[in-house]
Parts: C-alpha cells; sequence; structure tokens
C-alpha cells in the first residue's frame, strides 16, 4: 500500500475538510461596490475663498499713513501738520474726522520734534481719540514708515 503525502491516512471516499471561500469573496466583492460608491460623496475639504490682491491698488501702506506732525517753535506753542499740510491747532479735530470719515483702516501716528512738550503730543492723541481712530503710533525724531 503506498500512500502519498497528499493523502496521508485519508483512504478512498474520505471527505477533506476545505475551506469555502466563496461567501469570503462575496462579503469582499460587496465592500468593494460600498466602497466605490461612498467615497466620491465624501468631502474633500472645506472651500476657502483665498484673499485677493487689489488690482488697481496705487497707494502702498505709508503712503495711505496718516501722520500728525507737532513741529517746535522756541518760545511760541508748536505748529502741526498733517501729511506735511499745515493746520491750525483748532482745525485738527474738523480734518481727522474728515480724513477717517471713509476709511476702515484708522491709524494714525503722531511725531513730534524733540523740542515738544509731551503736552502737546497728548493733546494730539486726544485729539486723534476724539477723531475715533482705533490705533495711534507714535514716531520718534528720525523714525519713518515703513511699507
Amino acid at each position: 500500500m503506498a500512500t502519498s503525502m497528499a493523502g496521508l491516512g485519508a483512504g478512498p471516499g474520505a471527505k477533506v475538510a476545505q475551506i469555502n471561500v466563496t461567501p469570503m469573496i462575496d462579503i469582499l466583492l460587496v465592500l468593494l461596490i460600498v466602497f466605490m460608491v461612498i467615497v466620491p460623496m465624501m468631502p474633500r475639504g472645506l472651500p476657502a475663498l483665498l484673499p485677493q490682491t487689489p488690482k488697481a491698488e496705487t497707494h502702498t501702506r505709508a503712503e495711505r499713513a496718516v501722520v500728525i506732525q507737532a513741529i517746535s517753535h522756541p518760545g511760541a506753542r508748536p505748529s502741526y501738520a498733517i501729511n506735511g499740510a499745515a493746520v491750525a491747532h483748532e482745525a485738527i479735530l474738523a480734518r481727522l474726522t474728515e480724513i477717517y470719515a471713509n476709511r476702515a483702516d484708522r491709524v494714525l501716528f503722531v511725531a513730534g520734534d524733540d523740542q515738544v512738550k509731551f503736552a502737546d503730543v497728548a493733546d494730539l492723541i486726544d485729539l486723534g481719540r476724539a477723531a475715533k481712530v482705533d490705533r495711534i503710533g507714535l514716531l520718534t525724531p528720525g523714525s519713518r514708515l515703513v511699507e
């Protein structure tokens, strides 16, 4: 009686136990179809609008900045200028209100000479607050606005 390794212990008419793979293939095919249907409907991310640069913007940040200067005069009250244009002290509030009437960025820079008293600079800050300016920066002598 010659037996082979494959049929070791299995005689004629013996049943051989094998895994039935047909149900597993059916399950895999169903899962494949389900994932093929679900994946295209899954959101890929949030839609985002990126900020765009204005096409015809001609003004730089330094050009749009509003700078009010207190220019000292020995023995007299300082003179004032807004962006280089001379302004009387009484007209500063009206001029600032006019400038910031239609502006989204409400930033004011206050510059003073070395000889200007701090009370005069503080007065300019108060006038800026009265004109509804959101942020006020101080410029020291020799400083300049950078774009």
